[in-house]
């Protein structure tokens, strides 16, 4: 991948200028990420979009006007949310028609990942108007880069239907989903939720919790459902922390026995002719290349096969 070193242009009138002449709009929405709990983790170019902006859209104007506050930007704050999402569509055409630079914020995050903004920005793309992204901060990907678990594929669930039925349906569902798996979850259906993962998915999978990422009580649970269900139940603190917060639930993608031991039948037919012709430790790394195997794990298969 290469990057370009150029500063983004957020003049207003050759924003306006590009805009008009590439889609016959005048106006251009802006997709801003902001922090999912550390301000510092907010860039630059999301700083300038916000401090250009001729209106910002915001999940919850309260939540915004203190993110604004503490960076010293006054904006026009406007609230888009669930509820009235539809009925704004119009008001921000106008805006936009009128030569308006317009800045999409939710309360943390990406706008539009299991937050408004889909049927905005949908309607928008469908005519045409200019909708540029300011790349920053997602739950997702922050918790996939500590979690230790395969991300070469993996499935985003959003938030698991609230009643135990649908919940269960929804787990039933993903049971022998092989891709890692990815929920958000809130507070007060954590336990609940790792209740029903145990007794859907079995004690024995795997699982990484991560708890308000970025903020001072981060937390990381590494482990099993069984050692999870009672890091959530047997929380010895008085504030029951481990129910508190945001939450990111990661788990292991299912395993197909049968699978298993065809996968394990050629790789060591694999390792059996690289060792022939390469050193154990060239041969573990190219075999961990070609299957995605841990290196270590093929080192010791490949230092059995050698001797």
């Amino acid at each position: 991948m290469s990057y370009e070193n150029t500063e983004p242009n957020l003049d207003k009138s050759q924003n306006k200028n590009l805009s008009k002449s590439t889609h016959e709009k005048m106006g251009t929405l802006y997709i801003v990420a902001t922090p999912i709990g550390n301000l510092g983790d907010i860039t630059q170019r999301a700083l300038e979009t916000l401090k250009m902006a001729d209106r910002i859209c915001a999940e919850d104007t309260r939540n915004t006007r203190k993110l604004l506050t503490h960076f010293g930007i006054q904006g026009d704050l406007q609230a888009l949310h669930d509820h009235n999402e539809r009925h704004k569509v119009d008001a921000v055409k106008g805006w936009l028609d009128a030569g308006e630079q317009i800045a999409l914020v939710s309360d943390a995050g990406t706008p539009l990942i299991s937050d408004p903004g889909y049927h905005l920005v949908s309607e928008l793309g469908e005519l045409g108007y200019n909708i540029v992204p300011i790349p920053g901060v997602s739950a997702i990907i922050t918790a996939l880069s500590i979690a230790g678990l395969p991300t070469d594929r993996f499935t985003f669930e959003g938030f698991l239907p609230a009643k135990n039925v649908g919940r269960n349906k929804a787990l039933q569902a993903n049971l022998k989903e092989p891709r890692t798996q990815v929920y958000y979850e809130s507070s007060h259906r954590i336990a609940v939720t790792v209740d029903a993962l145990f007794e859907i998915y079995g004690a024995e999978r795997k699982v990484v919790l991560a708890r308000e990422l970025t903020k001072m009580f981060e937390e990381v649970y590494r482990g099993d459902l069984s050692g999870l269900q009672q890091w959530i139940r047997e929380d010895a603190t008085p504030q029951k922390v481990h129910q508190k917060g945001e939450f990111v639930l990661m788990i292991a993608g299912h395993i197909d026995e049968s699978e298993s031991d065809e996968i394990n039948s050629s790789t060591e037919e694999l390792l059996k002719i690289l060792v022939d012709e390469l050193p154990v430790k060239q041969a573990a790394s190219l075999a961990s290349k070609i299957t995605g195997r841990k290196k270590n794990e093929l080192y010791k298969q490949a230092m059995s096969l050698k001797e």
